[in-house]
């Protein structure tokens, strides 16, 4: 009896994360279908459906959704390798810390959105500028993430290494950077996170081009909050597949040096 128990609460376990969005579009169909509520802004289901029936049969979304995973990517890849070597710079070099460490500093309390005014007037509205302002989003959590796992090497694996006469590369390459992985891991991660959602904060404040945000704007602007509803849940699946693939690539990695997943 316990055996069956305890292998039906794995299962049980997996589909709790539905109880809530599915009482939510529950609660969503009845005040819609009750008429509790006689603003026009509060739109079915159905609608919202037959919205995206429409959306997902159209070029236009297809553009809008690729234009948007393009200006992601390219940002978080620009972002992520930048932050690597200024994390790596910091955390290897005392002298470097010393010297840039504190302008750094400085930087990451800058809010993201406060370079919105300064890259609008130095790169314009188009893809360049939101993808420099995607490349700020994710380089901060790299740096930070990277420089603390290296700062941080537990100094019994430095000790060991210097007993068993390991040079400075060797000791880098060898016990530094495995110990520092899953750090290095989080600031990647938490850079792929931030770069999608500053992806919709660009579209917003820069409004030249198309993406998904884009569709968000021209849904608000014509009260079409079928279109709003559609353009927020695929922002949520889009973020939501792009969390599953960074977790995903991080214990294949985490595997491949003999790390335990967390």
């Amino acid at each position: 009896m316990s055996t069956l128990t305890s292998s039906a609460a794995p299962s049980t376990r997996r589909y709790r994360g539905w109880v809530l969005p599915v009482v939510a579009v529950a609660v969503w169909w009845l005040a819609t279908n009750q008429g509790w509520s006689d603003s026009g802004l509060l739109v079915s289901p159905q609608k919202v459906a037959a919205t995206a029936w429409h959306q997902f049969t159209s070029e236009a979304f297809w553009r809008a959704i690729s234009s948007s995973l393009a200006r992601n990517l390219s940002g978080f890849f620009i972002g992520t390798a930048l932050g690597l070597v200024l994390g790596c710079l910091l955390g290897f070099s005392r002298l470097f810390e010393r010297v840039v460490g504190p302008s750094f500093n400085t930087f990451k309390q800058i809010s993201l959105f406060a370079w919105i005014p300064l890259i609008s007037v130095w790169f314009g509205l188009g893809d360049v500028a939101k993808v420099v302002f995607l490349s700020l989003a994710a380089l901060v959590p790299v740096v930070v993430n990277t420089c603390d796992g290296l700062r941080n090497v537990p100094p019994a694996f430095l000790e060991v290494a210097k007993v068993y006469g390991f040079t400075r590369w060797q000791t880098i390459r060898g016990v530094m950077l495995p110990a520092a992985l899953p750090s290095i891991f989080t600031g990647v991660y938490l850079a792929l996170v931030y770069s999608w959602l500053a992806t919709i904060g660009a579209e917003y404040l820069l409004v030249s081009g198309s993406g998904i945000g884009n569709t968000l704007i021209d849904g608000s602007e014509h009260f079409m909050m079928d279109l709003v509803l559609f353009g927020m849940v695929v922002i949520g699946l889009v973020g939501w597949s792009l969390n599953l693939l960074a977790r995903s690539l991080e214990r294949r990695m985490q595997r491949l040096y003999g790390i335990t997943p967390r």
